[in-house]
């Protein structure tokens, strides 16, 4: 199977793994570890260009599990973050990070992030190294194996 093809059906397969439990998905706690690994994965590589912000933006808007939230709430706390990691991408990368750890004790949450991480990632049908990075590095802070995930 080509990369590609297997990177689609991963993201497809989290995908609906994320839509069987939205209803479990709806503390204050999940909006923010969302709106931050949304916009960790975005800036992976160490900014934010205004298209991809954009296209997260739009990926953000268009998921089934974060509708669960009002936009206005996503969009805030997803522009909050990314100013964080533009501002001084190390320092706001540790912030992001502390706060994507906080789901660490409800493991459902934490999953759920790892994979909205992942579904962003490989949206765009390239999930490259440095993206695979960040998220590697929010499933140390929520306490879950990367390899569970194919990290």
């Amino acid at each position: 199977m080509a990369i590609w093809d297997r990177l689609r059906t991963t993201t497809t397969t989290m995908q609906q793994q994320l839509n069987a439990k939205k209803n479990d998905l709806k503390s204050g706690a999940f909006r923010d570890a969302s709106m931050a690994m949304c916009a960790l994965v975005a800036a992976a590589d160490g900014s934010i260009d205004p298209d991809e912000r954009r296209k997260v933006a739009a990926l953000i808007g268009s998921n089934e599990v974060l509708q669960n939230f009002p936009a206005d709430q996503l969009q805030q706390k997803f522009n909050d973050y990314c100013t964080k990691l533009a501002t001084d991408f190390d320092f706001g990368k540790v912030s992001v990070i502390q706060d994507i750890g906080k789901t660490k004790k409800k493991p459902a949450e934490a999953r759920a992030v790892i994979q909205i991480g992942i579904v962003i990632g490989g949206a765009d049908g390239n999930f490259d190294k440095s993206e695979q990075q960040v998220v590697r590095e929010a499933c140390y802070a929520v306490g879950l194996d990367p390899h569970e995930f194919d990290l």
